[in-house]
Formats: C-alpha cells, structure tokens, sequence
C-alpha cells in the first residue's frame, strides 16, 4: 500500500526489495576510487560498435542483463523496465532494451533519471502492477559530449566548473521479497529555476532543486540528517555540493557529515582530469548499483537517502539561450 506523507512523499509500507542490481563502466571510471565495485568494467570507448551511441545502447543491455543474472530472473518475468538516458529521445534506453522484450517505459529526468525509475518501479511493485520490475540508466562521455557541446574531434577546453560526464550504467531489479535493501519511502521533485544559464556549470544548476526535495522529505517525515547513515546526491559535484550544504545551513540544516556525493566518489580529482567531478545519468546509477548496494549487502549501511539530481536542458533551450531549470528525486533506501 502506498500512502502519502506529508505534502510531497510517499511511503511504501510493503517496502520493495532491490533484489539485483549491477553496473557496468568506462576506463576512466576504472581507474577512480571506486573501480573494483564495477561489475564490468569496458575498455574500449566504442565497446565494439560503430558509434558512441552504440556503445551506450550496450552499457544499458549489459547492465539490464547482469542484474538479471544476479537477481536469477530471466527477461520474462519481468512486467516492466524503467529506463531512460541523456540523448535524445532516449536512443541508448530504447536500441539497447529492444531485444529484451519487456514492456518499457522511457523515463528523461537528466541525471536524476535512476532515482525516478527506482520510484516508478517501487510504485508498479507496491500497487500490485508488476510482480518483478526493474530500472536502468546510462550516460556516455562521447555521446554527451557530441549532444550538449562539442565533439572530442574539436578539442574544446572546458572550464573549472564543469563535471566529466561518466561513461556507466546502473540496473536494479525490484520485488516484494521483504529482505536486503527496500524502497521505504520517496519524495518526487519539483521543477526550480533559479536563472542559472552556464551549461558547464550544472552543480550551481541543480542544488537547488536538491535543497527544495531534501527539505521537504525532513519536514514530511520529520527526521533529520542525524536518522541516516548517508545522505548521497546524483552528481552535485564540488560546486554544487558546496552551494547545497550554504542552502541547507539557511534553514539550520547541517547535512555536510552525512553527505556524499556520486560525482565525487567515481572520480579522484586530484590525479584524474575531471574538474569539479563527476557527471551523466551514468554517475549516480554506476556509484549506487555498485558500491552503495554492496555496502547495503555487507551491512555497512542500513538507511540511506538517495537524491539523483537532474539539469532538464536541451541543445535547443541551450542554444535559444533558456535558463537550466533542475529537478532532484528522493529515494530512502533501508536494510530489511
């Protein structure tokens, strides 16, 4: 049974359990932090195709089909996928599951895509829609590169503030089992924005949006940072992590001995070319489906907040000289 806490979240009383999950990465992802989590890791930017959308489309089956196997389902028993990208259209989600056969529904939140497909697919499970579902997500460095700057071909320089759209993907696998880590409750963002317009700058973007939903989750369910072992945003970065904790503190929120941040867990800046960090829907599922779960598995978390945060721009709305509203979901995730 779903219920609705407060004004914005919702509580599943039935707690979904993440039954598997797995992620797969890039060589650049490899060589950060947390590059023996990965469940695979692709070496070859092209990963055996023909174009960097290709090789995206790839990331998303390999991952779907990993999960699958660690969650010891196969494509049939699965009532619906949740999946979505960054490009257009979302063409790595829909080449890349068309083999699988299961019903699907596209889903383009940015970067905070994996959080909405965790909700939707929990909100399937709980009402009784699907008996087994699942998510995924996907971001390419090539093809993001290519969709919302510059090819690589054109050796464009990028500034201080922009992040390094990780090249990734995150499946989980969803079921009512009542055991490991379970979708326990979640707060569906709302659209902010704040007049932000530098596309290399999409932490200053997006903290907002992140401030708005975490605030209201506490004020819904009356907790504070202090009830959660982690609280883990999508892809803040160093900029936007810095100007979340300055919009928290405002409303005498300190989150900063909770908080991580997915952006700056995959990559270490100090000897890795990534700027302020980490970026892509690619980011937050690869950091969550890898070593978040795995801690959830050997104990080491019990009760976390998952926010994937999201810049919902276009190269059209970029190019027209739009502003770069944000959106950020909320998934509290809890050891069962």
């Amino acid at each position: 049974m779903i219920r609705r806490i407060g004004g914005h979240t919702l509580g599943f009383e039935e707690m979904p359990s993440i039954i598997g999950f797995a992620s797969i990465t890039g060589k650049k992802e490899s060589e950060g932090p947390l590059g023996k989590c990965f469940d695979k890791i692709v070496y070859d930017s092209y990963d055996g195709n023909d174009t960097y959308e290709q090789a995206e489309s790839m990331l998303q089956s390999e991952a779907v089909s990993l999960a699958m196997n660690k969650a010891n389902v196969m494509a049939e028993d699965i009532d619906c996928i949740f999946a979505g990208d960054l490009l257009n259209q979302c063409i790595s989600s829909s080449f890349g599951l068309l083999d699988f056969g299961i019903p699907y529904l596209g889903q383009y939140g940015a970067c905070s895509t994996m959080a909405q497909g965790l909700i939707m697919a929990a909100v399937f499970i709980e009402s009784s829609a699907a008996n087994i579902a699942a998510c995924v997500t996907s971001s390419h460095f090539a093809s993001a590169e290519r969709q919302y700057r510059f090819p690589l071909e054109y050796g464009g320089v990028r500034t201080p503030t922009a992040q390094w759209t990780v090249t990734g993907a995150g499946s989980c696998i969803l079921k009512n089992t009542k055991k490991g880590p379970s979708v326990a409750r979640a707060t569906i963002g709302r659209i902010v924005d704040l007049g932000v317009t530098d596309a290399n700058n999409m932490g200053a973007a997006m903290a907002p949006a992140a401030a708005q939903t975490l605030k209201s989750y506490f004020d819904d369910t009356c907790t504070s940072p202090d009830d959660y072992d982690l609280i883990l945003t999508g892809d803040l970065g160093e900029v936007g992590s810095k100007a979340l904790y300055e919009l928290m503190n405002r409303d005498g929120i300190n989150i900063q001995n909770k908080h991580n941040d997915c952006g700056l867990m995959i990559f270490e800046r100090t000897k890795q070319d990534v700027h302020a960090g980490g970026s892509g829907c690619g980011c937050a599922a690869s950091v969550l489906c890898s070593k978040i779960l795995n801690d959830f598995n050997e104990h080491r978390l019990e009760n976390i907040l998952f926010m994937a945060t999201g810049a919902l721009m276009s190269p059209t709305s970029c190019g027209q000289g739009a502003n770069i509203p944000s959106i950020a979901h909320l998934v509290n995730i809890k050891n069962r």
